[in-house]
């Protein structure tokens, strides 16, 4: 039994931005570096012998055999389809993904970094250079379409001494990396993913081709309405500095910019000029384009029309839950309240008929949201979807044991409560449930959404204008029902934010209102809201203790090393690399930052903890089952955030009210816990 290193370098003339799948149609192997446990690297020059080396071939066909790759979804199916090897993933440790299994990020050169190897930014660069010298085309206007080892026989050379670097460089980052998250069940449920993103989705391309015709001539159309209404001086609302100089000279009217907020609540303002208001709706209309996802669909999908390797297993560093890759199926636009799902189905229609835009009034808002349309179901299929039904607040209430709420989620459940929206409305204002309107509904899902975890009134009034509730309005009608006791508290808060310059640009009303909604809300959840410090005092006793087990209700926390570990009741471990506690009791770690991405100290708190641990957490549960979904007959497709899109016989035994059942069934792990699931059934994707 042996241990075999391995990677490849090759060649496509498709670009690698199109995806593993597509790419890899084309692909051919160029050099095949690998090693035996702690051997010499060796070299596979396919240019130069076509044949395989026996020990290579043996090496990958013993099934004794453990074959470590650097993102193995890549190099695998180059193996298929350039040499018609189909490799076992049982049989396959990937560094990339126990990486980001463990909170670390993917690529090798950071990599590599972190864990303290030979850092030397010229020879990356020098191998950068060379990959794009020998693995795509040259280009057009060259005299050569590619360089080979004939034709640049100096640099081939470099070239291989560069990809043996990589050998050794992944060798030493596997003897390197914990293992504790990438094995058993979810080194299983790897495996599950890896046979989802080779099974892919069939895509409407019918629907891609006819949305990006519409989109260029609907974008034709728009920049001669600009020019009308400029009189030439504006050729298009892209021309953003020409529009917003226009706007000031011609009408007197300073904006600030002509992002998506700025257009939303200035297009209704009653004192903007007329002519204002016709050029910001043009360059909102011109602006909601999907042109970029319709053209990856096209570009990324496979020969057989099926769009493959689409997710990315612990993507999200700190939670595991699948990240979006190509298509980024995790990001699709959501439809507007007013595009209902027939609206929208009668809308593709249009699309293909090249009359979208004589159909319906905001043409390019609908074609973004037809997006999701682009999955279908193959031929005598159906798709079968399902959705873990408000599983973030579900987790929050279990893992702290808020009582009331768990209570109020079995009785909805069970048919003899109201949603849990209304009650939160209801609980924070003393109101029965039952009493809440339409409106109070919505203010009680965004204190739901927003102050979760530790959200102040920064957090609140974003997902305010994510829901697009009039800010002023919310404020004058909150302030008549709010309890003197907790405006008095939230004037105190306001002075400070004064005092500290914190305001957010806010009018006192406003911020009194929402500093008070998220205190009504943080009153009505103790347990919730007691656990965020609970969390991070367990935290930073761990860290300050190494070695010592510290429990937090369902959780253990535990400091080993370099390595702070936050066991979930499934047995997986949120990892975050050498935390460390200040002279100020603030909690850091290193990570990549979301901004600079790059690795750096990054600090925490109690309230930024849960979140990753309920996200996590809910994780686990679609995770745990996935499998038996699968066994079951119903062949996923893709996990969205807290849905399963899956696929199955277009017969009436597969239905989503079993897979509903399937994926709401509480693991042992967490057997008491209320768990409910909601979907449909049909021949195309949509937001239900």
């Amino acid at each position: 039994m042996s241990i075999i290193f391995c990677d490849t370098e090759t060649y496509s003339t498709v670009p690698i931005s199109n995806g593993t799948y597509a790419y890899a149609e084309k692909a051919e192997i160029l050099i095949f570096t690998y090693a035996f446990d702690d051997g010499e690297v060796q070299v596979w020059d396919a240019t130069e012998c076509h044949t395989m080396p026996k020990d290579l071939y043996y090496g990958l066909t013993n099934p004794k055999n453990t074959m470590v790759w650097h993102n193995s979804m890549f190099d695998r199916t180059i193996l298929k389809h350039a040499r018609g090897m189909d490799l076992s993933t049982d049989r396959i440790f990937d560094t990339m993904v126990c990486a980001m299994c463990h909170g670390l990020p993917g690529g090798l050169a950071k990599l590599g970094m972190i864990f303290g190897l030979e850092d030397d930014e010229a020879k990356d660069k020098a191998g950068k250079k060379l990959i794009q010298l020998f693995c795509k085309p040259l280009g057009k206007n060259r005299k050569l379409d590619r360089a080979t080892r004939e034709t640049h026989p100096e640099e081939w050379a470099s070239f291989i001494n560069y990809a043996k670097q990589d050998i050794t460089a992944m060798r030493k980052i596997y003897q390197k990396l914990p293992k504790w998250n990438y094995k058993g069940d979810e080194f299983q449920l790897w495996r599950l993913d890896q046979k989802i993103n080779d099974r892919g989705f069939k895509a409407d391309l019918k629907l891609a081709n006819a949305a990006i015709r519409n989109i260029n001539r609907i974008q034709k159309d728009l920049a001669q309405q600009t020019s009308d209404l400029t009189d030439g001086e504006v050729q298009s609302t892209t021309q953003r500095n020409k529009l917003l100089a226009h706007i000031c000279n011609e009408y007197g009217v300073n904006l600030p910019d002509l992002t998506k907020s700025t257009l939303e609540r200035r297009i209704d303002d009653p004192e903007l000029p007329q002519g204002v208001k016709e050029l910001l709706a043009i360059r909102q209309e011109a602006s909601t384009t999907s042109t970029s996802k319709y053209k990856k669909v096209l570009s990324s999908v496979s020969s057989d029309g099926r769009l493959r390797g689409t997710l990315q297993f612990c993507g999200a560093q700190r939670t595991g839950r699948w990240a979006g890759r190509t298509f980024q199926p995790q990001n699709l636009p959501r439809p507007p309240k007013h595009h209902k799902n027939d609206v929208i189905e009668s809308g593709i229609e249009s699309i293909k008929a090249d009359c979208v835009d004589l159909v319906v009034e905001d043409p390019m808002r609908l074609i973004s949201s037809a997006l999701r349309g682009c999955i279908i179901a193959d031929d005598g299929k159906k798709l079968v979807v399902s959705d873990l039904s408000n599983i973030e607040g579900r987790a929050a209430a279990y893992l702290t044991n808020e009582r009331w709420k768990l209570d109020a989620f079995l009785d909805y459940d069970n048919g003899v409560g109201e949603d849990l929206y209304k009650i939160t409305y209801g609980r924070a204002f003393d109101v029965d449930p039952k009493d809440v309107d339409s409106y109070q509904r919505q203010l009680g899902k965004v204190q739901e959404l927003a102050l979760g975890y530790e959200g102040g009134v920064g957090a609140f009034v974003t997902f305010v204008m994510t829901y697009r509730m009039d800010l002023d309005e919310l404020a004058e009608n909150a302030i008549k029902v709010i309890p003197e006791k907790i405006l008095k508290e939230a004037e105190s808060a306001w002075g400070w934010a004064t005092r500290q310059k914190r305001t957010l640009g806010l009018e006192k009303d406003v911020y009194v209102a929402c500093d008070s909604l998220k205190r009504m809300w943080r009153y009505a959840h103790p347990q919730i809201t007691n656990y965020w410090r609970e969390l991070g005092d367990a935290v930073r006793k761990a860290i300050q203790n190494d070695g010592q087990l510290v429990k937090c209700k369902k959780l253990i926390i535990k400091k080993s090393g370099a390595w702070l570990r936050i066991q979930l009741p499934s047995g997986r471990s949120l990892c975050y690399p050498s935390p460390a506690v200040n002279e100020n009791n603030e909690i850091s770690y290193m990570g990549m930052n979301q901004y600079t991405r790059q690795w750096s100290r990054i600090k925490t708190y109690g309230g930024k903890l849960f979140e990753n641990v309920c996200q996590a957490f809910a994780r686990d549960i679609m995770a745990d089952a996935m499998p038996e979904v699968e066994e079951k007959g119903y062949n996923i497709l893709l996990t969205v955030h807290d849905e399963l899109i899956t696929e199955a016989p277009d017969r009436e035994e597969f239905g989503h009210e079993h897979l509903s059942l399937l994926l709401a069934t509480p693991p042992e792990w967490a057997d008491d816990m209320p768990l409910a699931a909601g979907g449909f059934e049909g021949y195309r994707y949509k937001k239900d």
